[in-house]
């Protein structure tokens, strides 16, 4: 199942420590704005997204016009996550209210100003992190990582569920076709034309078994 049930991060994990000396390196030039800081988050969260084969995908526009910094779509091209960054500057709680007035989602968003992190998750407001504290900061990611939505768990254990029923619904349609063939005159002379339809549009060479298992 894609996604992050399971993911567990240690806050001295090499991409926090990365983060932390991100940030270290832009307040020694005195960078606090926006457009610098939020680099070092959405580095931190590409990392954590390979592992759990979703990708980040920076000022993607929503269908209601939202743009956040960052939205998490997995190889369904689901949406998972969404991620606003704020500058020290700003209070972040009025910044959140004016996104949220906006239309941004919460079914799984954070907010951030690289010292503070607010989470969302089933359109509530499910915690506040100190990101200046490393633990801290290793739990936001794995609630953030292992969130869920209803329709999606059901829609991929649908998925898993259909993988593992495809070799033998195969089996037994191949058998169906075999019986039909033997048995059914009409089906007989159906098979048969569209057997030579396949002969002159795919290959003069092609099988019959091939195409049974075409049809299968």
């Amino acid at each position: 199942m894609a996604g992050g049930q399971g993911i567990q991060i240690n806050e001295r994990d090499r991409a926090i420590q990365a983060y932390y000396e991100e940030l270290a390196r832009y307040e020694r030039v005195g960078a606090e704005h926006e457009l610098a800081v939020r680099s070092a988050f959405q580095n931190l969260l590409a990392h954590f997204a390979q592992q759990v084969k979703w990708t980040l995908v920076p000022e993607k526009t929503l269908a209601n016009g939202a743009r956040p910094d960052g939205v998490l779509q997995d190889a369904s091209r689901l949406y998972r996550g969404y991620w606003e960054a704020k500058d020290t500057r700003d209070d972040l709680d009025t910044e959140i209210g004016k996104k949220l007035a906006r239309g941004y989602p919460t079914t799984n968003i954070i907010f951030e100003d690289t010292r503070r992190a607010v989470l969302y998750q089933f359109g509530f407001k499910v915690g506040d992190f100190d990101l200046r504290v490393p633990r801290k900061l290793a739990d936001l990611l794995e609630h953030f990582f292992r969130y869920t939505e209803a329709d999606i768990e059901r829609f991929e254990r649908a998925i898993e569920v259909f993988r593992e029923r495809i070799p033998k619904l195969a089996e037994e349609l191949q058998a169906l076709i075999t019986r039909e063939r033997q048995q059914n005159t009409t089906f007989r002379a159906a098979f048969q034309t569209f057997y030579q339809t396949c002969q002159e549009s795919i290959d003069p060479r092609i099988s019959e078994s091939a195409v049974e298992e075409m049809l299968a």
